[in-house]
């Protein structure tokens, strides 16, 4: 077994089963483990920023790890904004990256780069491969790195000589340590802010914008009337008739101060409090108020879904009924194209369990009204703006 054959069968043992490629010369090795192993899925992208968005986007719908293949330094920097998404968005991509033999490198071919400085930036993990024999033990590690919660992208760069080496093996997978639940404290701080009749948003990220997460946060805002909110930049939420109703936070400044107004206390699970993409002249960047008191149930790396689960048993509200969205389409729209025409018409079109990949950080600024009744699917955000 060669270096590249072991890397492949690690990364399938801890649960990475599908690899976005766009590689060149230097990965042929690699290439030839993914055609001849057939339980790991290859899917070509004919430019690197699409490799590194669909491993972006599957990530957040399998919540499982997607691994990339990119041909060395040029490769890696050509799909550097979806990995900056991607980053922004928390999810485990496992990146492989290309490098030439030690050898080859003295020759300073036009490929030749610093491929560790170009990945760090967006890699919480990062290593440079050395032998056949090690590469293996270096991918169960990105497997692990990866999968840290709340998801982070390990880069792993693999020179053609350790890929093409024999000595290669299957690395056990070391146990995934479980995110931390918040301490008694957190938890009991934020029920007495939602037993006080302040008025009060909760302000959610993470795995708490679907599943269960998403249910236990409906039953909490239905029985103390708080508001669910998501950041404009969330990874994925699910959302459409007969779901709790999440609304996002604005993305202009003077609407997201206009938004938070009302609020006397804000709980964040997950989130950072809510601020403006950009800085203007004489503004403050911050949408809460000052006299509105802002208190973390749960921090990033937590267990999000855990804390909500705790603070529904507080609150004893397991059993409440959700106040969840309505089934209403809004008319099929005619005339003229605008864009609260195709924001209409993407809401009454829109079939169930689709899933919604919003790019559109100025003009489609309607299309959440417009879907918020339609059939249950997903939204995945543009995390990195």
């Amino acid at each position: 077994m060669n270096g590249a054959e072991g890397l492949i069968r690690t990364l399938l043992a801890g649960g990475a089963e599908v690899c976005f490629t766009n590689p060149g010369t230097s990965e042929i090795h690699i290439v030839a483990a993914l055609d001849g192993i057939a339980e790991m899925r290859c899917v070509l992208g004919l430019f690197e920023g699409v490799v590194t968005g669909a491993a972006d986007g599957y990530a957040r719908m399998a919540e499982k790890p997607a691994s990339t293949l990119l041909h060395l330094g040029p490769g890696l920097a050509n799909g550097l904004a979806n990995l900056h998404n991607a980053s922004r968005a928390h999810v485990p991509i496992i990146n492989l990256v290309g490098q030439h033999p030690k050898a080859h490198l003295r020759y300073d071919t036009p490929l030749s780069s610093d491929i560790e400085g170009i990945a760090k930036p967006y890699s919480k993990w990062l290593r440079t491969s050395q032998t056949s024999a090690e590469l293996s033990r270096d991918a169960s590690d990105a497997v692990a790195a990866a999968r840290r919660a709340p998801g982070q992208i390990a880069t792993l760069i693999v020179p053609a000589d350790v890929a093409w080496g024999e000595g290669g093996s299957v690395a056990a997978i070391p146990a995934l340590a479980k995110p931390p639940v918040p301490d008694a404290h957190a938890v009991e701080r934020s029920a007495d802010m939602l037993r006080s009749g302040v008025r009060t948003a909760i302000l959610m990220a993470g795995n708490t914008l679907y599943g269960q997460g998403l249910v236990a946060a409906g039953r909490i805002a239905a029985a103390t009337g708080a508001k669910l909110l998501a950041p404009y930049p969330f990874t994925r939420l699910q959302r459409g008739a007969g779901l709790p109703k999440v609304d996002r936070v604005q993305y202009v400044l003077e609407l997201g101060i206009e938004q938070f107004k009302e609020f006397r206390q804000l709980i964040l699970v997950g989130a950072p409090a809510p601020v403006a993409y950009f800085a203007y002249p004489g503004k403050s960047s911050v949408f809460t108020s000052p006299e509105c008191e802002i208190h973390a149930l749960a921090t990033p790396g937590e267990d999000y879904v855990g804390a909500l689960d705790a603070l529904a048993a507080v609150l004893s509200v397991r059993g409440t009924e959700l106040l969840a969205e309505k089934a209403e389409r809004p008319p099929m729209p005619s005339g003229d194209i605008t864009l609260p025409g195709l924001a209409a018409a993407v809401g009454a079109l829109m079939p169930e369990n689709a899933i919604v990949i919003d790019e559109s950080m100025t003009s489609g600024r309607g299309m959440m009204a417009t879907t918020k009744g339609a059939p249950p699917h997903d939204w995945l955000g543009n995390t990195g703006g």
